[in-house]
C-alpha cells in the first residue's frame, strides 16, 4: 500500500502505480481537508443561495434551480447522462492511474466530496474493481466528463466493471469484492467527473514510455555504432559541454559508458576511408538529448497536473467560499502530450535511419547486404527495415499537434476545448510503434556486431547481445520473422536489455527543475 500526500506526489510514485498496479491510500492530512470541504458543501446545499452543481443544473442549464429534495437525483442523473463514451476499453494500468489521480485531486480538499466516497475509490483500487471506461468521448474541456462518468457509475453500482478477469455489472463487481455502492450527495457527481485525470493518466503513460524509449535508443544507437564501425569521436565530452544542453550531455556520457572497452572501431581505424559518419550515427546525442529535454519539460507540467485540484466549482476553505473557475480545462495536458508525441516520433525517426544504414552495403562498411548470411539466396533484414519505415511514418502522422484543434460543445457554453484526451491517448500507439522500431534496430545491430567477429564490442553491449539472443536466435538464414520482431519489441519495451548493460542510465527526475 502506497500512502499519498496530495500536492506532493512524485513522478516516481506515479510510475510505480502505473507499472506495478499498486493500491494506494491518502494520508491523514488529506482526509481532514476532504472532511472540511464536504462540510462546506453540506452547508451550501442546505442554504438559500444558488451554488453551481450543488443546487443548480449543469453547463448551459446552470440557471435552473434544483429543489433540495432532488439533489441526490441531480447527481445520479448527471453521472448516467454523461456515461456516453464509446470505443474500446481503456488499458487497465491507465485506468488505475486515472483513479489514483482522481484520489489525489480530491485529496487537495477543494472538491467537497465526502470521505466515505473517497474511501470507496481507494477500496476499489485495492480490491481490483476496474470500471469499464470507453476510450473515446472526451474533448478535454469541462474535464474528461465521459470517461470519468463511467468510473463514477460503477461507484454507484451502475455501468460495467472488470473483477478478476471477468466483466460484469458494476453492482456485481462491487458485491463480489465485498464493497457497497454509494448514493452520491451534493456536488459529488460533479467532483468525480470534472477534471483532467483520464487525459493526464494517458499522458503520464506516454511520458514514462517515452523516457524508457529514449534510454533504450541510447543502447540501440551504441550497438549500431559498433555494428557500422562508426566513429566514437562525436561522443567526446567537450563537444557536448560546449553546447550545454543537459539531455545532450547525458546522452553522450551514457553512450560513452556503453561503448567503453569495444575494440571493433580501433581494429579498422587505419584502413577506414570514411571521414565522417551520417547524421544518424553522429548526431544521436543531439537528437535524443533534445527529446530528453522536452520530455523533462512535459514531466514538470504533468507532475503539477497530477497534484492539482481540477474540478469545478472549488471549495476555497481559506475564504469559506465556493467559486466557479476553469481548472478542468486540459490545455496544459494537451501541450504536454503534443511535445511527448514529437519526442516519440523523432527518437523513432533517427533509429530508423540507422536501421536503413546497417542494411545498405554502400553505407555499412563491409557488412553483407541486408545483413543476410548469403545475400541473394537470403533477404535477411530487408523487409524488417521496410516495416520499421512504415512504423516511423505512422508515428510522424500521429505526431501532428492535437492542441491546436478545438470545437465548441454544450450549446457553446464550452466553446474552446483542449483535445487533450485523444492527444494523450495516441501516445500509447506511438510508444508501441517506437518500441518495435527500436527492437528492429537492436536486432539489426546485434547481427552487424556478429559479422565483426573475431573483434568484439564492449562488455556492456556483449551482455546485451547475449540477453537478446536468449529470446531471438541469430539470423543464420531466412525464416518466418514476425515473431522475432515482436520478441525484439518486447525486449526493447521492458527492462531486460537495459538491465543487462549494467550501467547507470539517466533518470527523468534528475532533469526536473520546476
Amino acid at each position: 500500500m502506497l500512502t499519498l500526500s496530495p500536492g506532493k506526489v512524485s513522478l516516481g510514485a506515479l510510475e510505480r502505480i502505473w507499472r506495478d498496479e499498486l493500491p494506494v491510500s491518502l494520508d491523514d492530512a488529506a482526509r481532514e481537508r476532504i472532511a472540511a470541504s464536504a462540510a462546506r458543501i453540506g452547508k451550501a446545499a442546505a442554504g438559500p443561495d444558488a451554488v453551481y452543481g450543488v443546487n443548480t443544473g449543469f453547463g448551459k442549464l446552470a440557471s435552473i434551480r434544483i429543489a433540495s429534495e432532488d439533489t441526490e437525483t441531480l447527481q445520479r442523473n448527471l453521472i448516467l447522462s454523461h456515461c456516453s463514451g464509446v470505443g474500446a476499453d481503456t488499458p487497465r494500468p491507465v485506468k488505475r492511474l486515472m483513479m489514483v489521480l482522481k484520489l489525489i485531486s480530491l485529496g487537495r480538499g477543494a472538491s467537497g466530496i465526502r470521505p466515505e466516497t473517497v474511501t470507496l475509490l481507494e477500496a476499489m483500487l485495492e480490491a481490483g474493481v476496474h470500471p469499464v471506461i470507453p476510450a473515446q468521448g472526451s474533448v478535454g474541456a469541462s474535464g474528461d466528463l465521459a470517461p470519468l462518468a463511467h468510473m463514477a457509475a460503477v461507484m454507484m453500482g451502475e455501468g460495467d466493471a472488470e473483477w478478476r478477469g471477468e466483466v460484469m455489472s458494476g453492482a456485481a463487481a462491487l458485491g463480489k469484492a465485498g464493497l457497497s455502492p454509494v448514493v452520491l450527495g451534493p456536488k459529488e457527481g460533479l467532483a468525480l467527473i470534472n477534471g483532467t485525470q483520464f487525459s493526464t493518466a494517458h499522458a503520464l503513460a506516454g511520458l514514462f514510455n517515452g523516457w524508457h524509449a529514449a534510454m533504450t535508443s541510447l543502447l540501440s544507437s551504441s550497438m549500431s555504432i559498433d555494428a557500422a564501425m562508426a566513429s566514437t569521436a562525436p561522443l567526446i565530452e567537450e563537444i557536448h559541454t560546449l553546447r550545454g544542453h543537459p539531455g545532450q550531455i547525458a546522452a553522450a556520457a551514457t553512450m560513452r559508458a556503453l561503448l567503453n572497452g569495444s575494440d571493433i572501431r580501433e581494429a579498422h581505424r587505419e584502413d577506414d576511408p570514411r571521414v565522417q559518419d551520417p547524421y544518424c550515427m553522429r548526431c544521436q546525442p543531439q537528437v535524443v538529448g533534445a527529446a530528453m529535454d522536452i520530455l523533462a519539460h512535459a514531466a514538470i507540467t504533468l507532475r503539477r497536473e497530477a497534484n492539482a485540484a481540477t474540478d469545478n466549482p472549488l471549495v476555497l476553505t481559506s475564504e469559506d467560499r465556493i467559486v466557479s473557475g476553469g481548472n478542468f480545462h486540459a490545455e496544459p495536458v494537451a501541450f504536454a502530450a503534443d511535445i511527448i508525441a514529437l519526442a516519440l516520433a523523432e527518437i523513432g525517426a533517427i533509429s530508423q535511419r540507422r536501421i536503413a544504414l546497417l542494411v545498405d552495403p554502400t553505407l555499412s562498411f563491409d557488412l553483407p547486404a541486408f545483413l543476410a548470411a548469403d545475400p541473394g539466396l537470403n533477404s535477411g533484414m530487408m523487409i524488417a527495415e521496410v516495416t520499421s519505415a512504415a512504423l516511423m511514418s505512422e508515428n510522424k502522422h500521429l505526431a501532428n499537434p492535437c492542441s491546436t484543434d478545438s470545437t465548441p460543445t454544450s450549446a457553446n457554453q464550452e466553446d474552446h476545448v483542449s483535445m487533450a484526451a485523444h492527444g494523450a491517448r495516441r501516445l500509447g500507439l506511438m510508444a508501441d510503434n517506437l518500441f518495435r522500431i527500436l527492437g528492429i534496430e537492436i536486432f539489426s545491430a546485434v547481427e552487424g556486431i556478429r559479422f565483426r567477429s573475431p573483434h568484439k564490442t564492449s562488455p556492456a553491449l556483449m551482455a546485451v547481445a547475449e540477453r537478446f539472443h536468449g529470446d531471438v536466435a541469430p539470423l543464420t538464414q531466412d525464416r518466418f520473422l514476425s515473431p522475432d520482431l515482436e520478441a525484439a519489441a518486447r525486449l526493447a519495451e521492458h527492462f531486460a536489455l537495459l538491465d543487462a548493460a549494467a550501467i547507470s542510465f539517466p533518470k527523468i527526475e534528475d532533469f526536473l527543475d520546476g
